[in-house]
């Protein structure tokens, strides 16, 4: 017996969430909490998110062979749960967070340090029970790093130039880093509270705004996890229409991060050459779906606008444009030594360590992880379309940036392909107004966004969790530029591109 049927075996006697879609969800004791901690440890179930309620915490799971997904939820009302962090490390960030918003304890956690409260709320705790604000606080113990000959190096929160506040302290020992730690949560917005009491239309302009340059992704994974909570399916044409501003922005996106990596290790002619052809994209964006970065065009139930023939002749007329112009600029990477000298076997990411914190879009799929989203669990439109999942092997920033063109290739290649194939009907359908829970898995840019919702009785927003692919991506950074120079953090840093608005939330 696999360890994929021990655990599938072993929930399969445990009781059942009712109107959780469309995977299950189990509610476990605390003996059974472990015993799914011991089966993840020896397995390959990967860990999508940890997430709290009312005195409850959450884990979603999912085989990495089959894409077989369960979530599993335990009540903690001494607030405390085991850890997963021992297993998973993908979840000490997690773990972190839930005791900063909720007060849930993880026990036995890797990590028992803040993370996203920074000591500056008005209280502690402030979505489990509010606690009064301790009147000091230590400053953030940052780990340490000893040798001779090594010093610190604190960069941020503020940055030169127009960029996300973040912390990075480097320890480094001459220019070589020895160890680089984060600290984030600076664009720490309150999301999941403000989304609660929210009708799923009102909660939608909010999804949109967790993480700007992702704002159709993240916009179509809380619109289907909504419709999977209210039992619904958008119509064909909504599916299409969703998959098209959703390449669109992938496109846009993997040019700017392409020739942003490229400006960092001084080839500043090719920044301009690639952000010139996303300024198409964004132009054509507006042109079509009457905003440069389609916010508020993805909604539950469907989608706000449409596309008439002469919008379609747009799209086509911008792929046959941009394909030629971008062939260029990939031969101009291939035929740069000095370029190549610098992203060649910079930044190197172990395909292990991509593995134990699930990461996946171009960091996974850079280091030989081949999962997509779209593919598995996979989703309309994807599933009646064909496309490659682009895959790199050596993990290092030359390797992303490999990712990053083929992928672009793919998705011009999509675009045409829905623009041709798009079918008639409805854009919308009305969202039911009733209880339920959801569950959606969606691939942008950085990779596989997951939301979670509770609708109330009234068919509102009780509960809405969104994990960005940033949550898993951030650590590998730091894993990444130890032993390069310090010149190179910004090579690094960009060839992630991991979102501060989207992982702060």
């Amino acid at each position: 017996m696999t360890n994929t049927t021990v655990l599938l075996d072993f929930f399969r006697y445990r009781p059942s969430a009712p109107n959780h879609r469309p995977w299950p969800r189990y509610r476990l004791e605390e003996a059974d909490w472990r015993t799914m901690i011991d089966i993840v440890a020896v397995s390959d179930w990967d860990l999508l998110g940890l997430w709290a309620t009312a005195g409850e915490v959450h884990a979603a799971l999912r085989e990495s062979e089959n894409a077989a997904v369960v979530v599993a939820s335990l009540a903690c009302p001494m607030g405390r749960y085991p850890a997963l962090s021992g297993v998973r490390p993908g979840a000490i960030r997690l773990e972190r967070m839930i005791r900063d918003l909720w007060g849930l304890e993880a026990e036995g956690a890797a990590d028992q340090r803040p993370w996203l409260d920074h000591g500056r709320w008005p209280v502690a705790t402030p979505l489990g029970v509010a606690a009064p604000r301790q009147p000091e606080r230590l400053p953030y113990a940052f780990q340490t790093a000893e040798g001779d000959g090594i010093h610190q190096i604190p960069v941020g929160p503020v940055h030169a130039g127009i960029i996300e506040p973040g912390h990075f302290r480097f320890h480094a020992n001459g220019e070589t880093v020895v160890r680089l730690e984060e600290r984030l949560g600076y664009v720490h917005k309150g999301i999941e509270s403000l989304m609660a009491g929210k009708t799923p239309q009102e909660a939608a302009r909010l999804a949109g705004r967790i993480s700007g340059d992702s704002t159709v992704a993240h916009a179509l994974a809380f619109a289907r996890a909504v419709e999977a909570a209210a039992g619904i399916e958008a119509p064909p044409r909504a599916h299409w229409l969703r998959a098209l501003m959703a390449e669109l922005e992938r496109i846009a996106n993997h040019l700017g991060d392409f020739g942003a990596v490229c400006n960092d290790a001084a080839f500043v002619i090719m920044l301009a050459h690639a952000l010139a052809l996303k300024e198409g994209v964004l132009r054509a964006a507006r042109d079509v779906f009457g905003h440069r970065l389609m916010m508020d065009r993805v909604v539950p139930g469907g989608v706000t606008v449409d596309l008439d023939r002469a919008q379609a002749e747009t799209l086509r007329t911008l792929v046959r444009r941009l394909r030629p112009r971008f062939a260029e600029l990939e031969a101009l990477y291939d035929a740069t030594p000095s370029l190549l000298d610098r992203t060649v076997g910079t930044g190197v990411t172990l395909a292990s360590l991509v593995h134990r914190y699930a990461a996946g879009g171009v960091v996974g799929r850079a280091a030989g992880r081949a999962l997509d989203g779209r593919r598995m669990p996979g989703y309309p439109p994807y599933d009646d379309l064909d496309f490659q999942v682009p895959l790199e092997a050596d993990g290092d920033v030359h390797a992303r940036l490999l990712v990053r063109l083929a992928e672009i290739k793919e998705s011009l290649a999509l675009v045409e392909k829905i623009v041709d194939g798009l079918p008639a009907g409805p854009l919308i359908r009305p969202v039911p107004e009733q209880a339920g829970e959801g569950l959606a898995l969606v691939e942008g840019f950085r990779g596989e966004i997951l939301t979670w919702v509770r609708l109330d009785e009234k068919g509102r927003v009780a509960r809405c969790f969104p994990r960005d692919p940033s949550w898993f991506q951030w650590p590998l950074l730091e894993a990444a530029i130890e032993g390069n120079i310090v010149a190179d953090f910004p090579l690094c840093n960009k060839s992630f591109n991991c979102s501060y608005s989207g992982h702060d939330l």
